[in-house]
């Protein structure tokens, strides 16, 4: 993936925090996934990935290069580091599968997809990633050992333990999945962060339009007075062949109301996705031609009313790549959640061989 941006930030907040007011950046993202068979039923993966960087200034929000808090092993290199210019190489995925008639087994640094949710998934608590994202391809793996054990055509049981390191102390979760008619349902339970975390989602349909949810409840082990909800209710709707509309609502329980109380270090650590309390997502995308899309997104948070809105048009150029152009502007005050990103006009072409 190539990625030139343009970036501008607000003058005050330029000055507020000493960055430059405008910034040019080149950023390529390739990803390697090579796959072994052993068999019908043993596969070995890998997903390297190679992360070219050029950036005339300073960024305002620098590239993690360091393990996520779901990793307990740190396979990031970065053979070159300049002032302008920086190559990083990390191993994203590795991991052995093997497939039994009663279920699966997963070894290694791997994706676990929990949840319904298309903008936030509160159930995964694994793999998150910030929908303010752009430039992002896959979420990051975690080093895990998952068992899923088949139980029936639509429902399975699936057991995770997640090694940290001896510096952290591992996750353990399991999460039970069912259909009941046209309804999807999942429950979940786990150990995350020295927190007891149950919760559950859902997906089905309502008339014609797609309906789901997911939440939380977050225990503390010291007990409930630190405790809190997290949870998501999203509706989406083809109108025409051509138009789609998505709603969502995120109520995150661990926000904080206060701006002067966010907390930005956990927000850059990757150790939460957003600072406040109630979120709404909006998305529109229509089909210009059958090759071009157009797509708008809106998030919104509505508690200090800062927001971001994302233009995106899409150009499929051929059967492995697309072309897409877009812009990404932030609004709010200095010390609001999205007040101090800033504005990134870019073009981005993504090549699969």
């Amino acid at each position: 993936m190539a990625l030139p941006i343009y970036q501008k930030l607000d003058a005050a907040t330029a000055r507020f925090w000493g960055f430059a007011q405008t910034n040019w950046i080149e950023l390529t993202r390739i990803r390697l996934r090579p796959s072994l068979y052993f068999g019908q039923s043993t596969r070995l993966s890998l997903e390297y990935e190679i992360d070219p960087l050029y950036s005339r200034h300073p960024l305002v929000i620098p590239l993690n290069t360091e393990k996520t808090t779901r990793q307990a092993w740190d396979l990031t290199w970065n053979p070159v580091q300049e002032n302008r210019f920086s190559i990083i190489h990390y191993i994203d995925r590795l991991y052995l599968v093997q497939d039994f008639s009663f279920g699966r087994v997963t070894v290694g640094r791997q994706r676990i997809a929990w949840g319904t949710g298309r903008i936030w998934n509160p159930t995964d608590l694994f793999n998150p990633i910030n929908p303010a994202s752009f430039d992002k391809i896959e979420k990051d793996g975690a080093d895990a050992v998952t068992f899923k054990w088949y139980l029936g055509n639509f429902t399975d049981l699936t057991l995770v333990y997640n090694y940290r390191g001896s510096d952290s102390p591992d996750n353990v979760a399991l999460r039970f999945r069912t259909n009941f008619h046209t309804l999807d349902l999942s429950l979940m339970a786990g150990w995350f962060d020295r927190r007891i975390v149950v919760g559950g989602d859902f997906a089905g349909n309502l008339l014609e339009a797609g309906i789901r949810g997911e939440g939380i409840l977050s225990i503390s082990e010291n007990g409930w007075n630190d405790s809190f909800v997290r949870y998501i209710l999203g509706i989406d709707y083809q109108f025409t062949a051509r138009l789609y509309a998505l709603l969502e609502y995120q109520y995150n329980g661990e926000g904080k109301t206060n701006p002067l109380q966010y907390e930005w270090g956990r927000l850059y650590r990757g150790e939460i996705l957003n600072l406040n309390r109630n979120y709404l997502f909006a998305q529109l995308m229509y089909q210009l031609h059958p090759l071009v899309y157009f797509i708008f997104s809106y998030n919104a948070n509505l508690n200090d009313h800062s927001r971001f809105t994302l233009f995106l048009l899409s150009y499929s150029a051929s059967d492995n790549s697309t072309l897409s152009l877009g812009f990404q502007q932030f609004n709010g005050d200095l010390l609001d959640e999205y007040g101090a990103f800033p504005e990134s006009l870019f073009l981005k072409l993504e090549y699969y061989f």
